[in-house]
C-alpha cells in the first residue's frame, strides 16, 4: 500500500531546490558575492546580477487576483474526519482553500514532498516544531515594517532572524543545523512571508506584507499582546494578489536572500550543532562532509554552489524518506529527475554522497532521525 505524508510539509521544495553553504567564512562569502556578481561564465551568475539591478515590477489585477470565493472558498480542515495541517502556514492556506487536496494529502507520484522539521525557526520554539508560538510571532510581527516594500521589510527581519539563531545555540543542548533542514529550511521560514504572502498592488508592484494579512496566513487572530492561534485555520485574505508574471521567486532569488543575511553572520551557512550542552556549536567542515569533492575556496569558483546544492539535496532525499514512503525510489523519482536537469551542463565535479557520519556528534542528530 502506497502511503502519503502531510502535503503542507515544504512541498514547494522542488521551487527552490537550494540546499546548504557549510562553514563559509566573512572572505568566502566576500568572493562568492563578487563571482556570483561578475562571472560571465556563470549562468547563476548573471540571473543575480540582473536581480540586483531591480526588476520592473508592473501589477496586473486581473492577472494576478486569488479566488477566495466559489470552489476555492475557505473550508476549515476537519481533523475529526482525518485532514492534516503541518508548520507551513502558506501550504495550510493553500490546502483550506482547495488550491491543494482538503485532506492535506498527497501521493508521492503527484507531489514529491520531504518532511523535515528544524530549529531556529521563526514563529516556534527549538525542539518544539509542531504548534506556533505566539511569543514569536509577536517578535515577528513587531519587525514588520509599515507601509514599506517586501524587499526592504525582509532586510528588516535580520535581527530577528540572528536572536532566533543565537537562542537556539544558548538555550538548546540538542540544537542541530544541518544542511536541508537547517541552512535551507530555516531562511526560508524568514524570506517566505514577504516574498509570497506581501499582497501585491500598483502601489506596491512588489509587494507590501502589512499586518492583518499576516495574520490572516498564520491563522492568529486578536490585537498585540492578546492574539489568539486556531491550529489548521491559516486563510488567504480575501482582495489578495500573487506575484506578477515574470517576477516569480526563483531559486537564485531564494539564494539571495540566503546570502544577504549570511552576509551579515556566516555562521548562518554553517553546517553543525550543539554538542550535547548549550553553547557548544561546532561546524563541519564541507571537504569533510562532502569527502573532499568541495572546500570553503571551491564553492565560491564557476558553478560549484549550484551543483553542491542541488548534489546534497540528491544525496540525502533517499534518507529523509525513509520510513516515510514504502518505495523511497519511486517518491524520489520527481525530485531526482528534476536536480538532475537541473545540473545538466553544469560540469559539476562528481559528488558520491556526504559523510553523514559526522553528525553523530551531534545528540540533536540522533533525536531528528527518530528511533
Amino acid at each position: 500500500m502506497k502511503r502519503t505524508i502531510p502535503a503542507i510539509v515544504l512541498a514547494g521544495f522542488l521551487a527552490l531546490q537550494a540546499a546548504a553553504f557549510p562553514h563559509l567564512n566573512g572572505k568566502m562569502l566576500q568572493d562568492l558575492v563578487k563571482r556570483d556578481s561578475g562571472a560571465k561564465n556563470c549562468p547563476f551568475a548573471h540571473q543575480n546580477t540582473q536581480k540586483k539591478k531591480k526588476r520592473q515590477v508592473g501589477f496586473d489585477p486581473a492577472a494576478q487576483h486569488v479566488s477566495t470565493t466559489g470552489e476555492h472558498a475557505w473550508v476549515a480542515p476537519n481533523f475529526a474526519a482525518g485532514d492534516k495541517r503541518g508548520p507551513c502556514p502558506g501550504l495550510n492556506a493553500l490546502a483550506n482553500h482547495g488550491y491543494l487536496p482538503h485532506n492535506g494529502l498527497a501521493p508521492a507520484t503527484t507531489i514529491p514532498l520531504m518532511q523535515s522539521k528544524n530549529d531556529a525557526q521563526l514563529t516556534r520554539h527549538s525542539g518544539n516544531n509542531d504548534l506556533l508560538q505566539l511569543d514569536l510571532f509577536q517578535q515577528y510581527y513587531d519587525a514588520l515594517l509599515d507601509d514599506t516594500p517586501a524587499p526592504q521589510q525582509y532586510s528588516a527581519l535580520f535581527p530577528f532572524r540572528q536572536s532566533r539563531f543565537n537562542s537556539s545555540i544558548e538555550n538548546n543542548p540538542y540544537f542541530f543545523f544541518p544542511q536541508f533542514a537547517g541552512v535551507l529550511v530555516a531562511p526560508a521560514g524568514y524570506a517566505f512571508p514577504p516574498a509570497m504572502m506581501s499582497n501585491k498592488s500598483a502601489q506596491y508592484p512588489e509587494g507590501y506584507l502589512d499586518k492583518e494579512t499576516f495574520k490572516s496566513f498564520f491563522a492568529v487572530s486578536g490585537e498585540p499582546g492578546s492574539f489568539t492561534y486556531q491550529q489548521g485555520h491559516e486563510r488567504i485574505p480575501d482582495n489578495w494578489y500573487k506575484r506578477a508574471v515574470g517576477d516569480e521567486y526563483s531559486i537564485p532569488d531564494f539564494l539571495l536572500d540566503v546570502l544577504q543575511f549570511a552576509r551579515q553572520d556566516p555562521r548562518l551557512l554553517s553546517v553543525g550543532g550543539n554538542t550535547g550542552t548549550p553553547n557548544s556549536f561546532t561546524g563541519i567542515d564541507p571537504a569533510a562532509l562532502t569527502r573532499g569533492v568541495y572546500n570553503g575556496a571551491t564553492l565560491a569558483e564557476g558553478n560549484n554552489l549550484q551543483c553542491f546544492t542541488f548534489q546534497l539535496i540528491q544525496a540525502e532525499a533517499p534518507g529523509l524518506l525513509t520510513g516515510v514512503y514504502e518505495n523511497v525510489t519511486e517518491a524520489t523519482r520527481p525530485l531526482v529527475e528534476n536536480i538532475e536537469g537541473n545540473l545538466r551542463g553544469l560540469g559539476c565535479p562528481q559528488l558520491v554522497g556526504v559523510d553523514e557520519s559526522l553528525y553523530e556528534q551531534y545528540p540533536g542528530y540522533g533525536r531528528a532521525k527518530g528511533p
